[in-house]
């Protein structure tokens, strides 16, 4: 099997919550109440890191949760992922209850069907990078040359042809976190979870990562999970975004769900610095009740950053179209400015 042929899953997170403390069925009667994680952590010393979480990250869709540091999203991640114990709600994947599995079960899905990347490569410093990529195959029991294979066609994947080698300290931050990469893409898991993986890496190196990240989802169709406290990156690599307050979802929805119907105060802050242009599509301004001539035209999914180059060239509004190639509205100059 090659990377991009494994099945990916489906997420579900039903009602979940995370309680830090000895007594958290009292911090439980306290929220069901209506009380706020301040209040709880006042009266019980109880510490609520998540809060009655729900959602759903399809096949094949880049979910990502994000917020500010000590809003909840590494600890909701580390609960989805069963690396750490759910205090009261349900995570399924393809159907499966992975809060009513015995450790064994548990180990056995880590194992075959889950992969995780943090922030901190925690490679193993004595391994050469070849070992560091194989070392979940090595769990999984395969023969050193079939592990060997698999991790030199990952290492081809991710751009480090040739280092399979070298140790860890040769190389540099960046390659380091593509060998983080590669090792938890070598199993072909269903499911990636991502915990701000590229937050420590000089700028254009981040972005390079976050390039990378798109190339492999839009060959690998998997199922990722990722965090991150910034929005630019949020909006880069995700699909759908969930922005995460004291241990809840503020908001879910597309950026341009966030930038344009922001639910709370808190959203609209969160993305009122973003540029509009960049993120909005030719389906947040067009007219539906006005089609022009197709002299020239663009997709619903344009970026307003596109359309903004063609009006200075050529002032006259352009005509939108849909998937089956006929026009559903247009764009013109006033309805952009009015938009950014």
């Amino acid at each position: 099997m090659t990377i991009g042929e494994g099945q990916s899953a489906s997420l579900e997170v039903e009602g979940v919550w995370k309680v830090f403390g000895q007594r958290p069925d009292r911090a439980l009667a306290m929220a069901d109440d209506g009380r706020s994680r301040a209040e709880i952590q006042e009266v019980t010393g109880q510490t609520i890191g998540v809060r009655d979480v729900s959602f759903e990250a399809h096949k094949g869709e880049t979910f990502v949760v994000m917020g500010l540091s000590g809003s909840g999203k590494s600890t909701l991640v580390r609960c989805v992922a069963r690396l750490t114990d759910v205090t009261r709600g349900v995570v399924r994947l393809d159907g499966r209850d992975l809060t009513a599995m015995d450790e064994a079960d548990l180990r056995q899905i880590r194992r075959d069907k889950m992969s995780m990347v943090f922030q901190h490569f925690g490679l193993f410093p004595h391994r050469r990078v070849i070992d560091n990529v194989g070392y979940g195959l090595e769990v999984q029991g395969l023969r050193r040359d079939e592990r060997h294979e698999r991790a030199e066609r990952v290492l081809d994947l991710v751009g480090l042809e040739g280092w399979g080698d070298h140790y860890p300290q040769q190389l540099s931050g960046g390659m380091q976190q593509r060998v983080g990469l590669a090792r938890a893409l070598v199993v072909e898991p269903a499911v990636l979870f991502f915990d701000e993986p590229f937050s420590a890496l000089d700028p254009l190196i981040r972005r390079e990562m976050q390039e990378e990240l798109l190339r492999l989802q839009a060959s690998m169709h998997r199922t990722i999970v990722f965090v991150t406290h910034d929005f630019d990156e949020a909006i880069k690599l995700g699909d759908r975004i969930a922005i995460m307050k004291d241990g809840e979802f503020d908001q879910v929805g597309t950026a341009e769900d966030l930038i344009t119907r922001p639910a709370t105060d808190y959203v609209r802050e969160f993305t009122k610095a973003v540029s509009r242009a960049k993120v909005l599509t030719a389906s947040s301004v067009m007219d539906d009740d006005a089609v022009v001539p197709a002299s020239r035209s663009v997709s619903r999914g344009t970026s307003v950053e596109a359309i903004i180059a063609l009006l200075l060239a050529d002032p006259e509004p352009i005509a939108v179209v849909g998937e089956d190639g006929e026009r559903v509205g247009s764009v013109d100059r006033s309805a952009v400015i009015e938009l950014i």
